[in-house]
């Protein structure tokens, strides 16, 4: 009777705070961790080096995520991450004030985004195993929606409140510490609510049988097809280039917004940051991405392509004005910062879908999968640099070569070549399977 009563808890109860949970770490590693290393020090060329790498866990999470099912269920695997991910949000807090405080903060974070990135493959799985067809479908925009207000608490309400308490504190050590101790218990809280709430569908005790040797030919099978498909090349560099200027722009833009006036940067203070880039920033995105796929379900991919070329490259001018205008304004700050990112949202539905078409076909959730190994990497492989790239030539050049960049995004996408039909409201069906990946890929990760 128990367990039948647990399998009907309503998804009302776990799938937001699910997602919520899902968003909070991946906002810790990929731009919160920014914001501290910069109050801490930093320099550009470091920070945005050592944090690219923490990208690593999502560009090869395609690999390990098929051995999951063989181990334990995907309901221990993410109650489980979740404690694992309080534990290392503790771990930072804790080394933040050592003398090896970069050590151990980098141990930490690592933790972390495997944690993360293997909590998104459990979560899911899960969501699939534990709503019928019509719930996850209902609830398709509700995930999705909660994991956009972790991104804005994380990256908005908790850099604001990191950049108050060194105001009160005086320390920023100290202050950073206060803010991950306080990230760690809220995780604890939702470990300990998960571990009661999240349901026991059947399907998740029943294993696959094939075991690791199984799986791993199976993967192979599925590496091979991947890499025999049609326009194999032109898919694959369409995938790697696209956001090359997102992935110029994605983490030294944030350090330009707070970075000193007499470096280069505009000097906004943390809770400033958390206004423009966290709250305003991210509202710009959500909307850009809703009206994309609004206009590519009515019109089809082909329709809109280049329109969502123009819109994910050109308005990166917007930092390129910035950088010589040096606004005081936070007003025009903000409207530039809303641009951008409701341009990069736009366009990068473009993005999105070409993925979900290129997997079409046997296999496609594996491939798809190793789509969005592709994608991760085409965010980690500029970052390693762009900080470096940054520090030689100062932000003003720095952003002309960014817009220079977009060329490639305009040559990779002429070589492809899709169906007209595709994307439209009757010829989608395969669009449902692309969105659970949706959330990996916003820019100001």
């Amino acid at each position: 009777m128990k367990a039948k009563t647990i399998s009907k808890r309503s998804p009302w109860a776990w799938v937001p705070s699910l997602y919520f949970a899902e968003g909070i770490p991946y906002v810790a590693v990929m731009t919160i961790s920014l914001i501290m290393y910069k109050r801490l020090g930093l320099s550009n060329t470091e920070i945005t080096l050592y944090t690219s790498w923490l990208y690593l866990p999502w560009v090869i999470k395609p690999f390990w995520s098929p051995f999951i099912d063989i181990i334990k269920t995907k309901r221990w695997w993410i109650v489980a991450m979740q404690l694992l991910v309080g534990a290392s949000l503790g771990g930072v807090a804790f080394t933040i004030p050592a003398e090896w405080w970069l050590q151990g903060t980098l141990f930490f974070f690592w933790l972390m985004a495997f944690s993360s990135a293997t909590h998104d493959i459990a979560a899911d799985g899960f969501y699939m195993l534990g709503l019928d067809q019509h719930q996850q479908a209902w609830f398709v925009g509700i995930r999705s929606t909660f994991y956009r207000i972790a991104t804005i608490f994380g990256q908005g309400f908790l850099v604001m409140i990191a950049g108050n308490l060194e105001v009160l504190t005086r320390s920023v050590r100290y202050s950073w510490s206060l803010m991950f101790y306080f990230m760690a218990g809220l995780f604890i809280a939702l470990w300990l609510y998960h571990s009661w709430v999240l349901p026991r569908p059947k399907e998740d005790s029943e294993r696959t049988g094939k075991g690791a040797s199984g799986l791993a030919n199976e993967l192979w099978l599925t590496v091979k097809t991947f890499f025999t498909k049609p326009q194999v090349v032109a898919g694959i560099c369409f995938m790697l280039f696209y956001r090359m200027p997102e992935g110029l722009l994605a983490k030294v833009s944030a350090l330009f917004l707070i970075d000193a006036g007499h470096k280069g940067g505009l000097g906004l203070s943390p809770a400033e940051y958390g206004l423009v880039q966290g709250t305003v920033g991210v509202v710009g995105l959500t909307l850009g991405g809703i009206l994309g796929g609004m206009a590519a379900s009515r019109d089809g991919l082909k329709r809109w392509l280049w329109p969502m070329v123009c819109a994910i490259t050109l308005p990166d001018a917007v930092y390129v004005y910035l950088s010589y205008a040096m606004p005081d304004s936070l007003l025009v700050i903000n409207a530039c910062v809303f641009i951008e990112q409701f341009g990069y949202g736009f366009g990068f539905s473009a993005y999105m879908l070409y993925l979900i078409y290129y997997s079409r076909g046997e296999h496609k959730t594996a491939h798809y999968a190793l789509c969005t190994a592709f994608m991760a990497l085409s965010m980690m492989i500029p970052g390693l640099f762009a900080g470096a790239l940054q520090e030689a030539v100062g932000y003003r050049t720095f952003f002309i070569i960014v817009m220079i960049s977009c060329a490639m995004t305009f040559i990779v996408s002429a070589f492809l070549k899709i169906d007209p039909d595709f994307g439209k409201r009757n010829a989608s069906e395969d669009e449902a399977d692309g969105q659970a990946e949706e959330k990996e890929a916003p820019r100001k990760e």
